[in-house]
């Protein structure tokens, strides 16, 4: 019998640690691309980011981002909050054709925006989050589109590969970044 409780207790708290995670990708998104590219980063294993997209409630669509930032072809997304005040992650509608896997990348790097305020050091771990998220996703069998997209991402990767754990080239990049510090303001 006391097997048998056990066994109980453990189905139960399994049963509900599941239920507490569960979610469907459109509760983010209602854009087929995006929602792909949420499965994808489900099957990555990318459980921070799904928590990170859940947790505050994000919705995630395409978007025009030249009301948003100054010179909108050179932001790929942003994190902010709509008029409702619910938080959004807004990807640059002139990447609306590109691979799922990079718009998976995309959608990790603004999900790790958590603040209100994003700092230099949230960057450093959004910008490190997409690199690592686009070196495991990256197909390298497939033949990716030569965009400034690709390229960031390439460069990136290749940033977090040489990485070391004193030497974090993404991160000392970050900091030193005469656009960074002036937009967070370090």
């Amino acid at each position: 019998m006391k097997k048998l409780v056990v066994l109980f207790s453990a189905f139960v708290f399994l049963a509900f640690s599941q239920a507490a995670f569960a979610y469907r990708a459109s509760d983010f998104s209602s854009d087929a691309k995006i929602i792909s590219a949420i499965n994808l980063l489900e099957q990555a294993g990318e459980t921070d980011v799904l928590r990170n997209l859940q947790k505050n409630a994000v919705r995630v669509s395409f978007d025009d981002l030249s009301a948003y930032t100054y010179n909108s072809s050179k932001a790929y997304a942003i994190s902010t909050y709509n008029r409702y005040g619910t938080r959004v992650i807004m990807i640059n509608s002139i990447y609306k054709n590109a691979p799922v896997e990079q718009i998976a990348c995309l959608v990790a790097h603004e999900s790790m925006h958590v603040k209100r305020i994003a700092d230099l050091e949230e960057e450093a771990i959004a910008t490190q989050k997409e690199a690592a998220t686009w070196t495991r996703l990256k197909i390298a069998s497939k033949t990716y589109p030569d965009t400034k997209l690709t390229r960031r991402l390439d460069k990136l990767s290749s940033m977090y590969l040489a990485s070391s754990a004193g030497n974090n080239i993404i991160q000392n990049k970050i900091a030193t970044s005469g656009f960074y510090r002036s937009q967070y303001g370090g």
